[in-house]
């Protein structure tokens, strides 16, 4: 078997954190999109399951046992070797490993892997989402996903370089018990009708991943005040941060004024369905 997969980034355009079990792990309501930016993925079947990196990001990343990916093909009883591109940074908020692993276990499913049911959430609660890779309500701890139709959003993404601890993030929440979103997500009639009720939403990680990482203070007040934003906010446990714009001319603007002044940034104009 010989296969091509694209992992792309997953941004959490609202993420509620509504509870917590007894054995820890936190309930969310959350409403997720896939850019169409991300990782690739080769994957060419042979007798030892292995890993090379290449791409942007590569350094740093695991090629044992400790990469998701690694564990998603061993998981789902496929040997072979595979490529990663890593254009996604670390550490960032966007699914990066989720989606890696969830592009592999998407992609040896399409070719006749029987995939345990309980491989995808033992991963983690973002890999169930990413298999799927399309807009989605993602509820409980990362088990109950419910497809939904959204418009066609224009966005920009930016990570100012910070890696945010994602248990350093929950550890500071001040309240585990918030309201989740509405019972029906509306059918938008447009991508402005769209930002105007997800700025009614919230993320709960926010305050918490600025108290960790105050860059993320400056990347949101960069896009709020980029023009024709509609809305900013961070994604996931951060430290990406997005905005929403009517049109991808005002998205791309934007990535080359903010571009301009902040180099040093991972920024990227996207679309996000």
């Amino acid at each position: 078997m010989k296969a091509e997969a694209f992992a792309p980034a997953k941004i959490n355009l609202t993420l509620h954190v509504t509870g917590r079990r007894n054995d820890g792990y936190h309930l969310l309501d959350s409403l997720v999109v896939f850019a169409d930016v991300g990782d690739r993925l080769h994957l060419e079947t042979g007798p030892e399951l292995g890993i090379t990196l290449s791409g942007l990001f590569a350094e740093g990343v695991p090629k044992d046992a400790r990469n998701l990916v690694w564990q998603a093909a061993d998981g789902a009883g496929w040997c072979g070797q595979i490529a990663l591109n890593k254009q996604l940074p670390h550490g960032a908020g966007i699914g990066g490993g989720s989606s890696d692993a969830g592009a592999v276990l998407s992609v040896l499913a399409k070719n006749g892997f029987d995939i345990p049911a309980d491989l995808p959430l033992s991963l983690g609660a973002d890999v169930p989402v990413c298999m799927g890779a399309w807009a989605a309500r993602m509820q409980g701890i990362g088990e109950k996903i419910t497809p939904v139709v959204l418009p066609e959003l224009h966005a920009l993404l930016v990570n100012p370089g910070a890696h945010v601890p994602t248990g350093a993030v929950f550890s500071g929440l001040q309240s585990r018990d918030n309201a989740p979103m509405p019972a029906d997500i509306p059918d938008f009639a447009s991508a402005q009708d769209c930002a105007a009720w997800l700025a009614e939403q919230r993320n709960d990680l926010e305050a918490p991943a600025r108290r960790v990482a105050p860059e993320i203070d400056r990347v949101l007040g960069d896009l709020s005040a980029s023009n024709q934003a509609m809305l900013a906010r961070m994604s996931g446990s951060g430290a990406t941060c997005f905005a929403l714009y009517p049109t991808k001319k005002a998205a791309h603007m934007a990535a080359y004024e903010i571009g301009t002044e902040q180099p040093d940034w991972w920024i990227r104009a996207v679309s996000l369905t």
